[in-house]
């Protein structure tokens, strides 16, 4: 083989040993962007589709994906809200419930920075355009940083309401 010849070709699956079908499905589940039909998420899950729709359909009754039933074929997206509620239980389990308001003043005194910088209560309020090409992407990155702060702010105020409601949203 020469130096200019292509990388052999290995058939090694990326996934580990013991993962079965359904974790794979799982875990391209959760990977995915945009709408994707069953038969292709078989294809990155290394199963068949009929096997990759029973999981899907069954992600889609816990809530892990969405299922457009409205085209031929299905098409499965990941449900965000899923995620997040992840996310927050996990806050609510690691973190004291005065951890998480003291979080929260924390995030919203640099919402506030953001709001008095850009003199705008919305971040998508705020143009990044700017005569100076660096300046664009400084701008863009500071805008990106105040809707994760946004972000976060939901995601602890939700932990806050886990946390004080023994794991449900609204009191029992």
């Amino acid at each position: 083989m020469s130096e200019f010849d292509p990388a052999p070709r290995t058939d090694a699956s990326p996934w580990p040993d013991d993962a079965d079908t359904f974790d794979r499905v799982y875990d391209v589940a959760l990977g995915l962007t945009t709408a994707t039909s069953y038969a292709d998420v078989a294809d990155l899950a290394e199963c068949s589709p009929n096997a990759a729709k029973k999981h899907l359909d069954r992600l889609a009754e816990m809530g892990v994906v969405r299922a457009d039933t409205d085209g031929r074929p299905t098409r499965y997206s990941r449900n965000d809200g899923y995620l997040e509620w992840q996310e927050a239980s996990r806050i609510a389990r690691e973190l004291t419930i005065d951890e998480i308001i003291e979080r929260v003043r924390d995030l919203e005194a640099e919402r506030t920075g953001y709001e008095e910088r850009f003199d705008a209560t919305d971040p998508d309020d705020v143009s990044v355009v700017a005569a100076d090409h660096g300046a664009v992407h400084e701008r863009m990155a500071t805008v990106s940083d105040w809707q994760a702060i946004d972000r976060d702010i939901r995601l602890y105020e939700l932990a806050r309401q886990l946390a004080q409601n023994d794991g449900h949203i609204i009191p029992a």
